[in-house]
Order: structure tokens, then C-alpha cells, then sequence
């Protein structure tokens, strides 16, 4: 068993190889009377591939966080014979990061963002106002208490930190500047939401559309982070293309 990544991480690799037998560090131990595994050689291999896919997951090229791989049987490496060439350890460290990225991505997968603490003073004219910026932003509010001795209203909330590029300057137009924002980095969040789900029953085709992506935020926000770091995407930048147009107007 082993975490990642820095091998201090929040993910853990879990060895359920049956009969795989390993050296043993304690002094006085009975590891020169045991049988060692074939195996055991290429654990730092299996390791080095495991930490670099933890370190930079399939959806995002981003950390991974709470995910377990067990590896639960491996074929071939006790086959070979000494006149064999057996596998160099930059090719066992590529399999086993292809291994872990291609089985993270058979379960369904969730995207974990950054969430800010927001904290908005705003007297009782805007209220709505703030509410409305908020719910656009994808803004969450926690409480609403009104402080003694004036009528303004502290509002504390969690807003995403995708969402927050402008808000300050979003909300202080929308009230005329009277309320004031306070952003400050609280933790991180699980999206419930499938990236990769699809609408299959009519109703769901009904709502959603047959593409599925108006309200699937944890695919909108999974888009724009790969767009943002040049790699590649599934949109479309020709669609229908069979279809023809003409710019020139009918007189």
C-alpha cells in the first residue's frame, strides 16, 4: 500500500496480488527463509506510474483526491526466463499511469472545485439585487443577519472560484455601491454531477436537449479548464456543415 501523490497524498494504491511476498525491513524478521515474489522488483516501477497518474488526472490534468486503486493481479513478468528481455522500468511506469487513468475513467467520475467564503455587507434595498448576482454565479448563501444598531445586512455565502473573475465588480454595479464583498478561500467542494452523462429517456431529451450540456456544469467547467490549457476538447467548430449559407442578400 502506497499514497499519492509525494506519497503523501489523499490517494492510495492497495496491492491484492495473491501469494505476493516482499521483503521485510524489521531486523530479526524471517525474510531470507521466505519465498520472495517474482514481482516485487518492479514495486518502485508501479509506484513512480501510480504517482503520475494521481498527479495529473485524465479530466483536467489535475490532482486526484480520494480515489483507490487496487491492483489485483498481474500476468507475465514471473513468465519470463533469464535469456529473455524483460520489461525496461520507463515501460512498466507508462502502463501503469495508462492503467490507473483508463480505470478512473470505467467509474463515474466527479469534478472537485475551489469554493471562496464570501461575506457581503448590503443594506435591505439591494438584498434582491445581491441574491440575483449570486444565483447567476452559481453562489450558495449560508446566512442573513441584520446588524444591531443600523439597517445593514451581513450575508455570508460560498461562491466558486470559477465564477468569481468580475463579481466583485458585478455586484458593486448592480447595487450602485452599497454592498461590499469580501472573498476569502474556504475549501474545496465535490460536484454531484456526472461530466461525461448524457440525456437518454425522453424526458431527459425533453429537458436537457439531445446534446445535454445546458445544465451540465461540472462538463462546462471540465471544458473550459482543458481549453485553458491547449489540450483537446469535444467542441464542434463547424456544425451542420453540410448544410450551405449564403451571405449575399436577396434583392
Amino acid at each position: 500500500m502506497c499514497f499519492g501523490p509525494c506519497q503523501t497524498g489523499p490517494n492510495v494504491l492497495i496491492n491484492n496480488i495473491p501469494k505476493y511476498d516482499r521483503p521485510v525491513i524489521w531486523p530479526g524478521s524471517d525474510s531470507e527463509n521466505r519465498d520472495l515474489s517474482a514481482l516485487w522488483g518492479y514495486e518502485s516501477s508501479l509506484v513512480r506510474g501510480f504517482e503520475l497518474a494521481v498527479s495529473s488526472g485524465p479530466l483536467c490534468e489535475e490532482p486526484l483526491a480520494a480515489v483507490a486503486f487496487v491492483v489485483s493481479e498481474w500476468k507475465g513478468a514471473q513468465d519470463y526466463d533469464q535469456t529473455e528481455v524483460r520489461p525496461m522500468p520507463g515501460q512498466i511506469v507508462t502502463t501503469m499511469k495508462e492503467c490507473c487513468r483508463q480505470s478512473f475513467l470505467k467509474q463515474p467520475c466527479r469534478l472537485m472545485i475551489a469554493m471562496y467564503k464570501c461575506e457581503i455587507q448590503a443594506t435591505a434595498e439591494v438584498l434582491g439585487r445581491v441574491y440575483g448576482v449570486l444565483a447567476r454565479r452559481q453562489g450558495r448563501v449560508l446566512s442573513e443577519e441584520l446588524r444591531e444598531g443600523s439597517g445593514t445586512f451581513v450575508i455570508a455565502a460560498v461562491l466558486p472560484v470559477a465564477e468569481s473573475l468580475g463579481f466583485a465588480e458585478e455586484i458593486r454595479k448592480k447595487t450602485s455601491g452599497f454592498a461590499m464583498p469580501q472573498l476569502v478561500f474556504s475549501h474545496w467542494e465535490t460536484l454531484q454531477e456526472d461530466p461525461f452523462w448524457v440525456p437518454t429517456t425522453e424526458e431527459e431529451l425533453a429537458h436537457f436537449g439531445e446534446l445535454g450540456d445546458s445544465g451540465n456544469l461540472a462538463h462546462e467547467y471540465m471544458m473550459k479548464a482543458r481549453k485553458r490549457k491547449g489540450l483537446s476538447t469535444d467542441e464542434q467548430i463547424v456544425v451542420s456543415g453540410e448544410k450551405q449559407r449564403t451571405l449575399k442578400k436577396n434583392k
